[in-house]
C-alpha cells in the first residue's frame, strides 16, 4: 500500500475552515498526493493544543475529513505539518525547534512541518503576512510602497503580518488595538525591522488612529465578535483598501462600514488562499497558482451563502 502524506489545519473553531478545500486543489494542480483534514484542539491551560498537536504528528492516518486516530477507513501515512488558526499562533511558534525569520519576527507561527530530529526537528513559520501581501498587490492590484497602513489589533494575526508589510516599504505603517500595551510591545519586537525597511512604524489610540489611510487592515476580534470596528471612520477615505482578515458572512459588517464611507471593502479570503500556497511551498517544495482556486472558492462560498454560513477559521 502506498503511503499518503497527512496534514490537518488546527484551531478552534476549526469546523468550516476552507483549508481542505484549498489544499485539495493544490494537490490535484500540482500532482501531489496527500490528506488534508481538521483538528479541532481544546483551549485550555493545561497544554491541550501541544497534546493535540503532537498526537496527529505521531500517527499514522487521518479519516475522510477530520484527524481521527480511531477512522477503520483511514488511509496510512505519515503525519508532515499542519496549518495553525486561531488561537493558538503563538503556541505553535512555541513547538518549533527551528524557526523561519518571519516566524522568528512574529514571535508567532501558522505553518509547523514536522521534521524528523536528524533534519534538525520541527520547523515553525508564518505564512500570514506573506499572503496578505500577496493578495494586496497581485490579486487587489495596490502596491504598498509608499502608502500608508493603518493595522488594527495585536494578536497572533497582527503579529504575523506586520513584517511582510513593513518588508513592502510602505512610507508608513500604524498600530492600534484596544490594549496599548500589546501594540507596544509588538511595535518594539519590529522597530528595528521598520528601520531597515525605511518605514515610519508608530503606535497610536485606537479611539484617534489618525485619518486618511490608504489601507486599513482589520487584524482584530471584532469581527469574530461581530461587533462594529473598534476604529473611527476618519481612518479611511475615498478608495481606501479596507480589508478584514476574516471571510464571509463574518466580514461583512466591516465592509459594509467600510464602503458606507467610500473605502474599498475586501475580505480575507485572497489572504487565505495566498498564505496557503505559502505553506504548500514549505511543506511540499512547490507554490501552486492561485487563480484558479480562489475563483472556485468564492463560487464555493457564494453557493453555500443561502445556507449555512461562511466560516471564518483558516
Amino acid at each position: 500500500m502506498t503511503e499518503i502524506d497527512h496534514y490537518v489545519v488546527a484551531g478552534n473553531p476549526v469546523a468550516h475552515s476552507q483549508s481542505p478545500f484549498i489544499h485539495a486543489m493544490f494537490a490535484q494542480a500540482t500532482g501531489q498526493t496527500l490528506r488534508y483534514g481538521r483538528l479541532l484542539c481544546p483551549i485550555d491551560a493545561e497544554g491541550g493544543f501541544a497534546r493535540e498537536i503532537r498526537a496527529f504528528a505521531a500517527s499514522r492516518g487521518g479519516g475522510n475529513g477530520d484527524f481521527d486516530r480511531t477512522s477503520a477507513d483511514a488511509e496510512i501515512g505519515p503525519a508532515r505539518g499542519c496549518n495553525v488558526t486561531v488561537p493558538f499562533k503563538f503556541e505553535a511558534y512555541q513547538l518549533g525547534v527551528r524557526h523561519t525569520e518571519r516566524a522568528l519576527l512574529a514571535q508567532a507561527a501558522n505553518v509547523l512541518r514536522f521534521d524528523a530530529p536528524g533534519a534538525g526537528g520541527w520547523l515553525a513559520d508564518n505564512t500570514d503576512g506573506a499572503g496578505l501581501v500577496r493578495d494586496i498587490e497581485h490579486n487587489a492590484g495596490l502596491r504598498l510602497a509608499g502608502r500608508r497602513v493603518l493595522l488594527i489589533g495585536a494578536g497572533g494575526a497582527a503579529a504575523g503580518t506586520l513584517g511582510p508589510l513593513i518588508a513592502a516599504r510602505p512610507a508608513a505603517v500604524v498600530l492600534c488595538n484596544r490594549t496599548p500595551d500589546k501594540a507596544d510591545a509588538l511595535l518594539a519586537g519590529h522597530a528595528a525591522w521598520a528601520i531597515t525597511h525605511g518605514v515610519a512604524l508608530s503606535v497610536a489610540p485606537i479611539q484617534q488612529p489618525g485619518t486618511g489611510f490608504d489601507v486599513v487592515v482589520n487584524a482584530s476580534a471584532s469581527s469574530l465578535q461581530a461587533s462594529a470596528p473598534p476604529v473611527p471612520p476618519g481612518v479611511l477615505r475615498e478608495g481606501t483598501l479596507a480589508l478584514d482578515m476574516m471571510y464571509g458572512a463574518a466580514a461583512q459588517p466591516f465592509i459594509t462600514w467600510a464602503e458606507s464611507h467610500g473605502a474599498m471593502g475586501r475580505d480575507g479570503l485572497g489572504m487565505l488562499v495566498e498564505q496557503a500556497a505559502e505553506a504548500f511551498l514549505v511543506w511540499r517544495g512547490v507554490r501552486p497558482d492561485t487563480t484558479a482556486v480562489l475563483e472556485k472558492l468564492q463560487q464555493r462560498l457564494a453557493a453555500a451563502a443561502n445556507g449555512t454560513a461562511a466560516s471564518t477559521s483558516r
